[in-house]
């Protein structure tokens, strides 16, 4: 995390894993963003992705595999994701902005849902794409992205699977708008 001029920049920040969301990312976002909400020279907050990328989701080998055959460990894992991208992200008092560099997909959609405002790169890749793994997508995010994006086209994509641009994002109303990546 960084602040400059009463503005935090907090960076998703595994490009190796082009941002994928493991239990150690996760408990390192609920600490930045709770020391966060509790600093009045904060006004405005800009979430990011280090790289090429905002986020692809969740880290599914970290997050489900080796907490697999373990309910406990898992509801732990579970729970930070949880509390960091709708309980503390979600009800910061600061405005807080999503800006979308790159790859967004699956799980990443929550916290990009969770942010008040939403900017994105013309190049950038989103993908609700679960159910090419057989599954849906978790959590409130079918309703966020439905409710951004209205019911049909959140489910064309999220039945689909199909991949959209920053462009596409824009038009329709999952983020405010869309710039070359150079403007970001």
């Amino acid at each position: 995390m960084d602040a400059v001029d009463r503005v935090a920049t907090v960076t998703l920040n595994r490009p190796d894993k082009r941002n994928a969301m493991s239990p150690q990312l996760n408990s390192e976002m609920r600490d930045a963003l709770t020391k966060i909400r509790y600093d009045d020279g904060i006004d405005l907050v800009v979430l990011t992705g280090a790289g090429d990328s905002f986020t692809a989701g969740m880290d599914l080998k970290e997050y489900f595999r080796e907490t697999e055959g373990d309910p406990t460990a898992f509801e732990r894992v579970r729970d930070v994701a949880w509390d960091w991208q709708y309980n503390i992200l979600r009800n910061l008092p600061q405005v807080t902005i999503a800006k979308v560099n790159g790859w967004c997909f699956g799980g990443g959609f929550t916290p990009l849902t969770s942010c008040d405002l939403a900017i994105s790169a013309d190049e950038a890749t989103y993908g609700l794409s679960e159910v090419n793994w057989g599954i849906i997508p978790a959590g409130l995010v079918t309703r966020d992205v439905a409710l951004a994006m209205g019911y049909r086209t959140a489910m064309y994509y999220i039945l689909t699977g199909e991949p959209f641009d920053g462009k596409r994002a824009a038009e329709v109303g999952l983020v405010n708008e869309s710039v070359p990546r150079a403007e970001l």
